[in-house]
C-alpha cells in the first residue's frame, strides 16, 4: 500500500506541496506528544503528593528521584533500548553525520521515559525530550516516503518547531527555534513548512488543552525606559550566570561519568538528587510552578515548602536562598541526566534565568533603589540565561515574548539576551550542545565548506592506478612500469605491502635513457612523500595536510600499509558534485 501511494504521489503531487502536507502532520503529531508527555508528568507528579502534609512530602522526596531514576534507566535498557540523555546534541549529530536519519525508537521512548523521570522529581525539563520525538516523527516520516537527506532535515525542523510552539503555545517562538539550533541552513522556501507545523503543533496543544500551556504569564506594567541601566547589569550578570550553568553541567555529567558501572551512577546520583531536594524543594520537577509563585510577588511560599526554613520570614534569607537555588539546580539538572534519567537543560535554563532576575531586582528594592518590577525582571533573565546557555538569542526574544503575551518587554528582551550572548561567547565560543559532543569525541561542521568535505569519504575517492615496484627492484623495472603507467607517481611498497617511499617521473628523467644507471636500485631513488593520510581521517583533516605541504598528492597509509593515493583534483571533483546534489535537493 505504501509503494501504491508513492507511486501516486510521484504522478499527482509535487515534492514542494507533499512536504507542505506531511509538515502539517508532523506538527500535529509533535503536538499530540506535547500533550501526551504534559499530561503524563503531571498525572504522575499529582498521584505523588498530592494531600501530603509539607514534613511528610519533603522526606517523600528524597526517595523520589532516586525510584524516578531507576526505573527510567530499566526501561530504557530493557524495554526502550534508549539511553536517556539530552537528546539535541544527538540530533544535531544525526543531522550532519548520519543523513538525518534518526532511530524509530525515539518517536516515542523519550515521551516515556521523560515522564518517569520528571513525574518523579527528576530536575530537569520536557522541551528536549519533545524536541527529539517530534524531530524523529520528522525523520521518519521523511524515510518512509522516500525523500532525500535535505527534505528529511527540514521535516525534523518542523517536528521540533511543533514541539516547542505546542509546550509553549509560542509558534513564533518555535519556528525560530527550528532555525537557530536544529537547522544548519535555512532558505526562504522551508519557512512556509516550519510555520505549518508551528501553528498546528499549537493548535494541538490548544484544542486538547485549552490555553493551559506550560508556563504563561501577562504583562500588565509597561516598560519604563528609565530601568534600561538596570537591564544593561542584568545582561551581563546572565552572561556569567549562563557560564556558571554551563560549566557545572558539564563538569558533574564527567565526574559521574566516570563510574564505569551504570548502577553506580543510577545510586550515586539519584541519592545526591535526592538530597538536594531534601534541603532545597523548589528544584523538585521543571519548576515552572516556582517561577509563577515569584512573577505574582510571593517568594515566602517557597520557603513554606521546607520543614527546615518554613518558619522563617526574613526577606534576606530569601536572597541566601535564592542563591543556593541557582548554585545547586545545574548541577541538580546534570545528576538527573548523568546517573540515567531522561530530560533536557531548556527547563532548568530557563528556571535558572528566572530565579536570577527575580533575586537582582527583589534585592535591589530591599535596599531601597529605583523601585523596579520584579515580574518584568523575572521574565527578562529568563530570556538572557536560555540565550546564554543555548547561544540561541533570537529564540529565547520570542519565546519569553509570546509566552508573556505580548511584546511589551520587547526592548529588554533584546537588550538582556544580546548582552548574555555576547559575555557568554567571549568566554566559551560553543554552545553547551556542541561542547557536550566534543567532550564525547564527536565534531560538527562549523562551515558549509566543512559539511560538505565531511559527506566525502577518503576511500572512496582514493585512487589506486598507480602501479607499486619494490625498493630492491631496479630503473629498468621502473622504465618497464612508465611504459604502462599513465601516471607520473610510483609507490614503492615492500613485500609486506608497506610504503618505503615514492619515485616520480621527475626524479628519474635525467638518468632514465642512460644505460649505465639501469642497476641502480630503487632505494637509491626513492624518497619520502611529504606527508601521508589515514583512511579513516576525516575529509578537513585532509586538505590540512595539502595545504600545510603544499602537495597535490599525497599516499593513504593505513599502519604502515599502503592503500592507495589521493589527489586534490580528486576532492576538488567530488567536493563539487556533492555541492551540486545538494543544491539539486
Amino acid at each position: 500500500m505504501l509503494n501504491q501511494f508513492l507511486i501516486w504521489r510521484l504522478k499527482n503531487l509535487s515534492t514542494k506541496n507533499f512536504v507542505l502536507i506531511l509538515s502539517g502532520i508532523i506538527g500535529v503529531l509533535a503536538g499530540l506528544a506535547a500533550v501526551i508527555l504534559k499530561t503524563l508528568v503531571h498525572t504522575i507528579q499529582d498521584f505523588l503528593t498530592q494531600g501530603f502534609d509539607v514534613q511528610d512530602a519533603n522526606f517523600y522526596y528524597i526517595l523520589y528521584p532516586v525510584i524516578g531514576i531507576t526505573l527510567t534507566f530499566l526501561v530504557a535498557k530493557y524495554l526502550l533500548k534508549d539511553h536517556g540523555g539530552h537528546g539535541i546534541p544527538d540530533l544535531l549529530y544525526a543531522i550532519s553525520k548520519n543523513n538525518s536519519i534518526i532511530p524509530r525508537i525515539k518517536t516515542f521512548s523519550r515521551v516515556i521515559s521523560s515522564a518517569i523521570t520528571v513525574g518523579f522529581g527528576g530536575s530537569v525539563g520536557l522541551e528536549a525530550p519533545i524536541v527529539v520525538t517530534g524531530s524523529a516523527i520528522g525523520s521518519n516520516a521523511g524515510q518512509w516516503m522516500h525523500l532525500t537527506a535535505k527534505k528529511r532535515t527540514l521535516l525534523i525542523g518542523c517536528g521540533a518547531a511543533g514541539a516547542i510552539s505546542a509546550i509553549f503555545g509560542a509558534p513564533i517562538g518555535g519556528v525560530i527555534f527550528a532555525i537557530e539550533v536544529i537547522l544548519v541552513e535555512i532558505s526562504v522556501g522551508s519557512f512556509i513548512p516550519l510555520l505549518i507545523a508551528s501553528v498546528t503543533g499549537s493548535l494541538t496543544s490548544m484544542v486538547l488543552l485549552g490555553e493551559d500551556a506550560l508556563f504563561s504569564f501577562n504583562i500588565t506594567e509597561k516598560f519604563a525606559a528609565g530601568h534600561t541601566p538596570y537591564y544593561l547589569i542584568l545582561g551581563i550578570l546572565t552572561g556569567v550566570v549562563s557560564l556558571y550553568f554551563s560549566r557545572s553541567v558539564l563538569k558533574v555529567e564527567n565526574l559521574i561519568g566516570k563510574f564505569e558501572d551504570p548502577w553506580m551512577k543510577v545510586l550515586y546520583g539519584g541519592a545526591l538528587l535526592g538530597f538536594i531536594i531534601f534541603f532545597f524543594p523548589p528544584i523538585y520537577g521543571e519548576g515552572y510552578g516556582v517561577l509563577n509563585t515569584l512573577i505574582e510577588g510571593d517568594p515566602q511560599q517557597l520557603l513554606n515548602s521546607s520543614p527546615f526554613f518554613s518558619e522563617i520570614n526574613n526577606p534576606y534569607f530569601i536572597l541566601a536562598f535564592l542563591v543556593m537555588i541557582i548554585v545547586l539546580k545545574p548541577v541538580a539538572a546534570a545528576l538527573t541526566i548523568s546517573s540515567g534519567g531522561s530530560g533536557g537543560i531548556f527547563a532548568p535554563s530557563l528556571f535558572v534565568g528566572g530565579i536570577t532576575g527575580f533575586l537582582f531586582a527583589y534585592s535591589n528594592n530591599l535596599l531601597g533603589h529605583i523601585p523596579l518590577p520584579v515580574a518584568h525582571f523575572t521574565l527578562v533573565a529568563m530570556c538572557g540565561v536560555m540565550s546564554g546557555v543555548q547561544h540561541a538569542p533570537l529564540s529565547a526574544i520570542f519565546l519569553i515574548a509570546e509566552i508573556t503575551g505580548g511584546y511589551e518587554l520587547f526592548v529588554p528582551l533584546m537588550l538582556v539576551s544580546a548582552i548574555s550572548f555576547l559575555t557568554t561567547t567571549y568566554f566559551d565560543k560553543y554552545s553547551i550542545y556542541i561542547k557536550q559532543l566534543h567532550d564525547q569525541g564527536r565534531h560538527l561542521p562549523e562551515t558549509k565548506d566543512e559539511e560538505v568535505l565531511g559527506l566525502i569519504d577518503i576511500r572512496r575517492i582514493m585512487e589506486r592506478d598507480l602501479l607499486p615496484i619494490h625498493p630492491d627492484s631496479t630503473l629498468a623495472d621502473l622504465c618497464n612500469l612508465v611504459k604502462l603507467s599513465k601516471r607520473n607517481i610510483f609507490p614503492v611498497v615492500d613485500e609486506d605491502g608497506n610504503l618505503s617511499g615514492i619515485v616520480t617521473l621527475d626524479d628519474i628523467r635525467e638518468i632514465m635513457f642512460d644505460s649505465e644507471k639501469q642497476d641502480l636500485a630503487i632505494r637509491q631513488l626513492m624518497h619520502s612523500p611529504p606527508d601521508h593520510i589515514g583512511p579513516n581521517e576525516s575529509m578537513q583533516e585532509a586538505m590540512n595536510r595539502f595545504e600545510r605541504t603544499g602537495a597535490w598528492n599525497l599516499p593513504v597509509v593505513d599502519n604502515g600499509r599502503y592503500l592507495g593515493f589521493i589527489s586534490k583534483s580528486r576532492i576538488f571533483n567530488a567536493y563539487r558534485k556533492r555541492l551540486i546534489r545538494q543544491n539539486q535537493d
